[in-house]
């Protein structure tokens, strides 16, 4: 604000010099001098005149009329002058009332029209964007209120266009954008992002989503091949796979919705409260594939840990197999799995029955085996850490840890 105090003050001053330089550039006053000229001119025409008259003898008092004609001259003279200098008034006398006119006309109309008090408003949550966008980003803080989103979208606005190439700035914007279902901004805000960060994971999934809402089929075959480069790199986060599922279910893809969503299952679990609900969207796509459902409780949930000597190298992968209760080697179901972080909760189903005629579902207790195939060739062990759990009952979670080596 005080830039802009000292910059309306330059600007009235300017104002001010204008209405003066009249009479800055004011030149001398001659009118007294062009008058004696114009004077004297009048009085050799008129003498002129009488001495022409007087040659034709139309004169006989030639004398009498030139002293009346120097007279007059004499006479016009100091009244015109003494009328010059009673008519001159002082420049000050003009100049001060006109500049504090200005001063007092500009600042008036300013504070009538000019909307100070929502400049200074603009100022206060501009300079609030640091503590709107720690409260908006932590986890355990209040929800922001309407009015509080509006001052941060305000202040991200002022910001970012003084720093257009601010790619946080952009992702931030967007996400105010995807919370408001504001699609345009949305997208917009999340292209802009991505242009300066093609490669930053977040800005991707962001850019994702909000294709995701657009009625335009190219971006949201745009929005599905970022979703699954961001799958091919490993980037472990459930929207990922929340927007894979119900795109594929909306797309009538039923196998590739059970898929993602299984995969959503098996990251958070049984114990989060989103489970269920997973369950009744993988229900619901089998049964519109005209496949019969896993009855509720007919899976096994296991929790994978890891032996602290163990360090299993980039490449391996983690294979997991549902055995009979009594450790047949041959597994009823099996599943496999990038290897991913540890501990790790895998959920398996009738979906991953290995034999024809016998399910997952068909067991009463059963115990879990999982292994780090170093080479990715399930039929070799050389090398290779396992883990096995205890027998349990089906639909009972369980556990087991992997720090045995072949």
């Amino acid at each position: 604000m005080t830039l802009f105090w000292i910059s309306s003050l330059v600007l009235t001053l300017i104002s001010c010099l204008f209405i003066a330089m009249p009479f800055i550039k004011k030149r001398a006053n001659n009118d007294e001098a062009l008058r004696d000229e114009l004077n004297k001119a009048l009085y050799k025409d008129r003498l002129s005149e009488l001495e022409e008259e007087a040659d034709e003898g139309l004169v006989d008092d030639q004398q009498d009329l030139i002293s009346d004609l120097k007279q007059s001259l004499l006479d016009d003279i100091p009244a015109e002058q003494k009328n010059s200098r009673s008519s001159e008034i002082p420049a000050a006398v003009i100049l001060l009332p006109s500049f504090l006119l200005v001063i007092a006309l500009s600042y008036a109309m300013y504070m009538k029209f000019g909307a100070i008090d929502k400049v200074q408003q603009w100022q206060d949550v501009s300079a609030n964007l640091p503590a709107l966008t720690k409260k908006l980003m932590s986890p355990e803080g209040d929800a922001l209120t309407d009015d509080e989103m509006q001052d941060l979208t305000l202040a991200l606005r002022t910001r970012l266009h003084y720093q257009p190439e601010d790619s946080t700035g952009w992702l931030l914007l967007g996400r105010i954008g995807l919370a408001n279902r504001d699609v345009e901004t949305a997208i917009n805000s999340m292209r802009k992002a991505y242009r300066f960060e093609p490669e930053n994971e977040d800005v991707k999934l962001g850019y994702a989503q909000a294709l995701m809402l657009s009625q335009d089929e190219a971006d949201q075959d745009k929005a599905r091949r970022l979703l699954g480069s961001l799958v091919q790199e490993d980037y472990v986060d459930l929207r990922v796979f929340s927007l894979l599922g119900f795109d594929a279910f909306e797309r009538q893809d039923y196998p590739a919705a059970v898929k993602y969503w299984s995969i959503m299952q098996q990251m958070i679990g049984p114990d989060d409260s989103r489970y269920t609900m997973l369950a009744r969207s993988i229900e619901n796509a089998k049964k519109k594939m005209g496949v019969e459902a896993t009855p509720s409780g007919k899976n096994v949930a296991v929790t994978i840990s890891l032996g602290a000597q163990v360090n299993p190298s980039s490449n391996a992968v983690l294979v997991v197999s549902v055995h009979s209760a009594d450790g047949a080697p041959m597994p009823i179901a099996a599943a496999r799995y990038p290897l991913g972080s540890f501990p790790r909760t895998i959920v398996l189903d009738d979906g991953n029955s290995m034999m024809q005629g016998r399910k997952l579902s068909d067991l009463e207790s059963l115990i879990v085996r999982a292994r780090l195939d170093s080479d990715g060739n399930v039929s070799t062990r050389d090398g290779d850490w396992y883990g096995e759990s205890s027998v349990v009952s089906l639909g009972e979670p369980a556990s087991l840890k992997i720090e045995q080596q072949y």
